[in-house]
């Protein structure tokens, strides 16, 4: 039987140590790897809604966040509300570059466009678009929606990045009689529903309600 030297049994036994302990701490860099790298839970897309027939045939001049003037018209009929919100990727990160648009029928339910005969007020804007800010969040000043043509009360919302359009969709009141009437707002899911329809608050200057849209950027 051949003698091994204590020395190179020494090192043989520190070997088998060494290459024992690399073995357990690359199985935990690859359990950590991948603990890391997972995937979170993803945001699941806000639905797309009908554009409907009154987008704007061009953008009005006047299409800045604040549908309360148009020009130096002011409006002064319905019941002014902030609408605001934050669009976000399905990641749950903001839509870095986005641009929100939000089109509506004035207080008497007539809409900007030769489909519904020009009637609206001028002095309501009716369309607006803003920029995302670095949190994804937008913000108009306008009316809390109203009922019209058998429609219930909302507000058309449109999201773009760049030549492309991510989303269309519509923006509900919270509690209003109509919803449960009208076939859109029924063709929800029911978490579509809590995220599309939200209630108008009483503040300072007005109302003021608000959305979170999510989208597949």
């Amino acid at each position: 039987m051949q003698t091994i030297h204590p020395v190179r049994r020494q090192l043989r036994r520190q070997l088998i140590r060494d290459l024992a302990s690399a073995s357990v701490l690359g199985l935990m860099s690859v359990g950590l790897g991948h603990a890391q790298g997972a995937p979170s839970t993803r945001l699941k897309a806000t639905p797309r809604q009908t554009e409907g027939p009154y987008y704007p045939v061009e953008i009005p001049k006047d299409s800045d966040f604040d549908l309360l003037q148009n020009g130096n018209a002011n409006y002064t009929k319905g019941r002014a509300a902030w609408v605001e919100g934050t669009v976000l990727d399905l990641d749950g990160m903001p839509l870095k570059g986005g641009i929100v648009e939000i089109w509506q029928c004035d207080e008497a339910g007539h809409y900007h466009h030769p489909a519904d005969g020009n009637r609206a007020d001028k002095a309501f804007q009716g369309f607006g678009s803003t920029k995302l800010d670095a949190e994804g969040r937008f913000r108009f000043r306008t009316i809390q929606p109203v009922l019209y043509a058998g429609r219930t009360p909302h507000i058309h919302a449109k999201v773009k990045l760049g030549a492309r359009e991510l989303l269309t969709t519509q923006l509900y009141v919270e509690g209003d009689p109509g919803n449960a009437k009208d076939w859109l707002w029924r063709s929800l899911p029911a978490e579509a529903r809590a995220s599309l329809t939200r209630p108008y608050v009483p503040v300072a200057d007005g109302l003021r309600a608000e959305y979170q849209l999510v989208v597949a950027a």
